[in-house]
């Protein structure tokens, strides 16, 4: 589909002349595009992104989310005296009256933020030390909104990380086999059913007081931190889109599913996916660098649990979707989700199998952040 995004441009309060425009990022939700601006003798980019309101119901709650949470961390930023907080916080671009949506003649809703530059940005881990950055930048951003209250924000996905929940609809889509495809999977059917114990005990420790309601991201991935180009530190967390209330154990949880594994998410060859504990290390050391003196003992226990139960989670859900016909998550050809399913729980065994070593990591690195 074309956008006038010239025309979208004109409703925010931008600087200069638009000379180029571009299609920016590798996103499979919104639309972005970075455009660059001529103030007479020198050029700004800005990033103007279309919501994908399909899958986010409420633009103007994850906008106002978005408000809040970069509000927050710019002030703190600034009174810990950072020089440029604009190269550490995402900074949103504010329509002529104060909005920070503007919605086109076609029903699309747009938004305008700067573009940081001099920042690089990968979908894999290239080397240990991009774990380490990832991690230690997500854990910074969760440092930043601890004195934050998760009340004030939206719940814009409700029940998002709710794995009890998760788990009895995919024991109703077992039931009713809707497309047939049952028979086909019982021996990943039997995997989940053997694993059902564990997808409540992060809630029961929230129910018990032992883990707290945070500000989290919900989206940790490799390619949502920026990192110096020059440097190679991890600088600023974007895509805030799911910024809402939840436990930090999920973030952590789904940073080492995407960041650790040694396979794509797809990879149909199982041998080849397994986690790796080095990379692992990195990311504990990391995170705990940046908030582990802030975090509760329940949450620094469960650490390692984390990132087997969220990817039980997500394999669980790929297998749901297998089952219900392919209608959630896109795929590209036949089996795809089933594919998918069965990398996750061959992840989940590789860390089952590597967990006495995870906690073990875990232990040295919590003693370091005493």
């Amino acid at each position: 589909m074309q956008y006038d995004v010239r025309e979208i441009a004109s409703h925010f309060e931008v600087e200069g002349d638009l000379q180029e425009l571009e299609p920016f990022g590798s996103g499979h939700i919104n639309d972005t595009f970075r455009a660059r601006y001529v103030i007479s003798d020198h050029s700004h980019d800005y990033l103007h992104q279309r919501i994908n309101h399909h899958v986010f119901k409420s633009p103007e709650k994850v906008m106002d989310n978005m408000q809040k949470v970069t509000a927050h961390v710019w002030d703190k930023l600034s009174k810990a005296g950072e020089k440029d907080p604009g190269r550490r916080c995402l900074r949103l671009i504010p329509r002529p009256d104060g909005g920070l949506l503007h919605k086109d003649s076609d029903g699309n809703y747009w938004r305008t933020m700067d573009c940081i530059s001099g920042v690089e940005t990968f979908d894999t881990v290239q080397n240990p030390d991009q774990a380490y950055q990832a991690a230690r930048a997500f854990g910074r951003f969760q440092r930043l909104l601890l004195d934050f209250s998760p009340d004030e924000l939206h719940d814009t996905i409700p029940d998002f990380h709710h794995t009890p929940r998760r788990f009895n609809r995919f024991l109703e889509v077992v039931e009713i086999d809707p497309v047939g495809r049952v028979s086909e999977v019982l021996g990943e059917i039997q995997f989940l059913k053997d694993h059902q114990f564990e997808t409540t005990r992060l809630l029961d420790l929230h129910d018990q007081g032992e883990l707290p309601l945070r500000v989290t991201h919900n989206d940790t991935k490799l390619n949502n931190v920026l990192l110096d180009g020059e440097t190679g530190e991890g600088i600023c967390v974007v895509d805030l889109d799911t910024v809402m209330p939840g436990l930090a154990l999920y973030d952590f949880g789904d940073l080492v599913r995407t960041a650790a594994t040694t396979a794509a998410e797809d990879e149909v060859d199982l041998g080849r996916v397994r986690m790796d504990l080095g990379l692992f290390r990195e990311l504990v050391r990391g995170y705990l660098d940046a908030v582990g003196s802030h975090l509760e003992e329940a949450e620094l226990s469960n650490l390692a649990f984390s990132a087997r139960l969220i990817t039980l989670e997500i394999g669980m859900r790929f297998l749901t979707d297998h089952l219900e016909g392919d209608i959630y998550f896109k795929t590209h050809r036949e089996g795809h989700n089933l594919d998918r399913a069965r990398n996750q729980f061959a992840l989940v065994r590789s860390m089952e199998a590597q967990a006495p070593d995870m906690e073990g990591v875990v232990e040295e690195f919590r003693a370091c952040a005493s």
